[in-house]
């Protein structure tokens, strides 16, 4: 009688464990339901629709939507003008990307060793980057650049084309990039360098250790983490530069600081094909998928070889 009592209560609990369980999965899908609508309607539905008109050879009307196949991506990787456009977009985030990490750094050392008036030297840092793009391109074309009465010119006596220039366009819509942008990454840091122990500090002291010892052992090595979240998120911002160039320059002068993006949008709206945009937009998909793998493993095996 002893065993027949005890199976049915050693059945019956992990029924009532599955049940409950159900219950609870069906109560999270409710409340992730109005997300999950959200993110498949304007995230994973238009880049389906994008694959699909990549091979076609739909044009903005949204007639003549041929299935071409690899047709579109066939012609791009043929394009030279695609390449110039790639590589301009490549070159911007190589010249953004380290001073954009380092001024960030730099500033958020700065502002948090400070004793006085911190909130206003935050202030000054980060307020640029609330300014709209168009506020910052009307800025710096009309009153920084200008080639009679800008700025700089007037401030060095010269009569440079800042943005007229091919060989300094692109230096200078990074100029403005940095000066625009960087108060982002400085804020990142600056809440880092905040997280971080002050009995760490004190202990180093103790020991004898300078300013640079402390730096070089314990600050870099507890940004890590924060340093790489920043890198990612700038490689990922600069391969999708679109709106202070298009807005200072157009992509002149000669094409020099055309990027791709600005380049699948004249393709697309201003020579109405659609499916050849709707690729060149997939390449650089691509190749921001293959950046941010790669920047993730990299960062991943350096976590690992330091535990």
């Amino acid at each position: 009688m002893t065993t027949g009592v005890e199976a049915p209560a050693a059945t019956a609990a992990p029924v009532a464990k599955i049940g409950t369980g159900r219950r609870w999965t069906q109560h999270g899908l409710l409340f992730v339901a109005p997300f999950l609508v959200v993110y498949v309607a304007f995230l994973v539905w238009p880049l389906l629709l994008g694959l699909r008109m990549s091979l076609s050879s739909v044009n903005i009307a949204g007639t003549n939507a041929g299935f071409v196949g690899f047709a579109n991506y066939a012609e791009a990787f043929a394009d030279p003008r695609m390449w110039r456009s790639l590589w301009n977009t490549v070159l911007f985030t190589a010249l953004s990307t380290v001073p954009l990490v380092v001024l960030g750094l730099v500033f958020a050392l700065l502002v948090h060793n400070l004793r006085f008036v911190r909130w206003l030297w935050r202030l000054s840092f980060f307020a640029p980057f609330l300014l709209p793009s168009a506020v910052v391109a009307l800025l710096w074309r009309q009153m920084i650049y200008q080639p009679g009465f800008g700025l700089l010119n007037g401030t060095f006596g010269t009569d440079i084309l800042w943005l007229g220039d091919p060989d300094l366009a692109m230096w200078s819509v990074v100029m403005t990039t940095v000066w625009w942008t960087v108060g982002f990454n400085f804020l990142l840091y600056l809440a880092a360098l905040q997280s971080i122990p002050e009995q760490l500090y004190e202990a180093a002291s103790i020991d004898g250790a300078s300013a640079w010892h402390k730096l070089r052992s314990i600050t870099l090595p507890l940004l890590r983490r924060t340093t790489g979240l920043i890198v990612v998120l700038q490689l990922l911002a600069s391969l999708k530069v679109f709106d202070q160039i298009y807005l200072m320059t157009g992509g002149g002068p000669e094409n020099s600081t055309r990027p791709i993006i600005e380049y699948a949008y004249d393709i697309g709206f201003m020579g109405y094909r659609v499916g050849y945009a709707s690729a060149v937009s997939y390449i650089l998909f691509v190749l921001i998928v293959a950046v941010s793998l790669v920047q993730l493993r990299l960062f991943r095996k350096r976590e690992e070889s330091l535990r």
